[in-house]
């Protein structure tokens, strides 16, 4: 089936103050988030004069995509659109219309299952799609990417990184810590085709990082960057509170690995670099927070690589994947059921 564009398709951000509280209105509408909870969270953003870094980070990526297309001959133009914010992604569909594109492929900024980071998407697209109308593009979502080699080996090579900062000597008293953002139990049990496929994912992509990066020290996988009503029970423990439970247990030294992740988001330089950073300082904890893909090569040449394995003959697929969870190329229909919502 031949396609002619690609686009990007992330979260979004703001890039100014006064874009803040509107944005995080959009992102939590029908959650019933309570208002200081979104006042509290307009204070990280302010924390940064307002600027979220995902859209810095997606032009980036955006970049590093066009030029890896055309060194390897690849002749798709390349989009950028967002769910929350500008570019929104009605606006890029509308932008492709009129550029001629009638059949695309999304990529989106999520490796994982489940209803915010993969359905969520696919109902974005929908509704980007039906706004512009019946001349708008067809546009079909790539398949999730947490056990890729582009994914996994940046990650790994990014705790080895952050485990080379601490003192060799406390090897033995270190740990390295996998987190990921929570999200609502109920979510968690509906995630994927059968349930539980956010959790199994984000587990399998933790051993495999491990596997490849630390084999010989333990680990855990954690939560962080909850939001919505505290009464609505959410995956734990919180990272933070992790933190307290290992400072208890000995351990003297941390390397958090965010690989829920594909880039340094507001979460990550927040809810890591800066919260969970002075609660390692509290406990006595000598603490690295590891990097993110970025715009890692390996995990650009990934995107190429869903494109062509997508593309090719059914017979010459070549799917590159490291971990032993079940995949699939798109999302069966009652996949992932979403969460009711206020209005």
């Amino acid at each position: 089936m031949a396609y002619d564009a690609l686009v990007l398709v992330s979260f979004g951000g703001p890039e100014r103050p006064e874009d803040v509280l509107p944005f995080l209105q959009n992102v939590t509408r029908g959650r019933g988030v309570p208002p200081e909870r979104l006042a509290e969270v307009a204070e990280h953003y302010l924390h940064f004069g307002g600027v979220s870094p995902i859209n810095q980070q997606c032009r980036d990526l955006l970049a590093a995509i066009r030029a890896d297309f055309a060194a390897n001959g690849v002749d798709l133009p390349v989009y950028w659109g967002n769910r929350n914010w500008d570019p929104m992604l009605a606006d890029t569909v509308a932008r492709m219309r009129d550029d001629g594109v009638q059949r695309a492929l999304a990529f989106v900024t999520s490796a994982y299952g489940g209803y915010s980071s993969c359905r969520q998407y696919q109902e974005d697209i929908a509704a980007a799609r039906a706004t512009v109308g019946p001349d708008a593009p067809l546009i079909e979502k790539l398949r999730q990417f947490w056990d890729h080699p582009g994914f996994v080996e940046p990650h790994a090579d990014a705790v080895r990184a952050a485990l080379a900062q601490l003192d060799p000597a406390k090897r033995d008293s270190t740990r390295v810590v996998f987190t990921a953002h929570s999200i609502p139990v109920s979510a968690a049990a509906t995630a994927g085709p059968h349930g539980g496929r956010y959790t199994a994912q984000l587990a399998e992509t933790a051993r495999l990082v491990h596997a490849a990066a630390a084999p010989d020290l333990p680990y855990d996988l954690v939560w962080q960057s909850r939001s919505g009503p505290p009464q609505v029970p959410w995956l734990e423990p919180d990272v933070n509170d992790h933190l307290a439970d290992l400072a208890e247990q000995g351990v003297t030294g941390v390397v958090i690995s965010p690989i829920g992740f594909v880039s340094d988001h507001l979460e990550v330089v927040w809810d890591l670099d800066t919260e969970a950073l002075e609660t390692a300082k509290q406990l006595g904890l000598d603490f690295v927070r590891a990097g993110t893909p970025g715009t890692d090569p390996r995990f650009v040449a990934m995107v190429r690589e869903l494109v062509l394995e997508r593309t090719a003959p059914a017979g010459e697929r070549l799917v590159r994947r490291l971990g032993e969870l079940p995949i699939w190329d798109t999302c069966p229909a009652l996949c992932c059921v979403p969460p009711a919502r206020r209005p």
